[in-house]
């Protein structure tokens, strides 16, 4: 099953894909900016996020962001919320449940939820919701659609505090400030890739980023630049014809060797290989 709306002015979109066996096609174009996420109603499985393996535990949900490179063991039992930020972003509005928000932006790792019996039941239900104002044909479908589309994002950031972040003193400032940084990163990172950039634009030294971040354990400002840069860079290979070279100049990098070298040092492979490798694994 695959349902999409787009809003009156065309730009901002939602899809919902549920049974499908093949999905690539739906996810492949390098240029759209999507935020997924997806929920997995099957038994446990491997999902693959740029490159590395993961557990995905039967009635789990993970959200996944635009840049980053992902497959499935079996897509047939994981239903799959797509949006662009045209169609719900909030981002100025509360910026917990934004597209820059919490589930988003806020965490350093990859945010695996696991769903108990009542949060499967209420999820299901939201789902159920989902499908039936997807095929109405009244006027007021994207508003029926982005109410539930905000009610599943407070539903996801309320589980995320509860599973990785009630042991954290992770005040609302520290939390605006990291988010801030990572809204920067998202903005900028074609371009920019040393960290004092970063600071200037948030009025602080590179080191106090760099104690705020490992105050609360997170990856460094620098790391957090390279992943971007490179997790960009696996999108590309992966869903675009580019060369390195191509990528390399859309990157940033003035020199198309130093591009390669910085890939290599940080995968262990070469960008052709990777090229090879993502593409046996379909």
């Amino acid at each position: 099953m695959r349902l999409q709306h787009k809003d009156k002015d065309g730009r901002g979109e939602i899809h919902f894909l549920s049974g499908e066996l093949q999905i690539k096609d739906a996810f492949e174009n390098p240029k759209s900016q999507f935020l997924t996420i997806a929920l997995n109603i099957g038994e446990s499985q491997k999902i693959i996020i740029d490159g590395v393996s993961y557990d995905f535990p039967s009635w789990s949900i993970i959200p996944l962001v635009a840049h980053q490179v992902f497959s499935f063991e079996n897509t047939e039992t994981i239903n799959f919320w797509r949006y662009n930020r045209e169609f719900y972003c909030m981002a100025d509005s509360h910026v917990e449940i934004s597209c820059i928000g919490l589930i988003f932006l806020g965490y350093s790792k990859n945010l695996f939820l696991e769903l108990r019996e009542d949060d499967r039941i209420k999820i299901s239900t939201l789902s159920q919701l989902f499908v039936e104002e997807f095929e109405s044909e009244d006027y007021i479908k994207t508003d029926m659609l982005l109410a539930l589309l905000k009610r599943f994002v407070i539903i996801l950031t309320r589980l995320a505090k509860q599973q990785h972040f009630k042991d954290e003193a992770l005040t609302d400032d520290k939390f605006d400030f990291i988010r801030q940084f990572n809204f920067h990163v998202e903005g900028n990172f074609r371009k920019e890739h040393k960290v004092q950039f970063y600071a200037d634009l948030m009025n602080k030294s590179p080191k106090t980023l760099s104690n705020i971040f490992s105050l609360y354990n997170y990856n460094s400002p620098m790391s957090i630049i390279h992943d971007r840069v490179i997790s960009e860079a696996k999108r590309l290979l992966f869903y675009s014809d580019k060369s390195a070279k191509e990528i390399a100049f859309e990157l940033g990098f003035d020199d198309a060797a130093h591009f390669s070298r910085f890939f290599k040092n940080a995968t262990n492979q070469n960008t052709s290989s990777f090229r090879k490798s993502v593409v046996m694994e379909e």
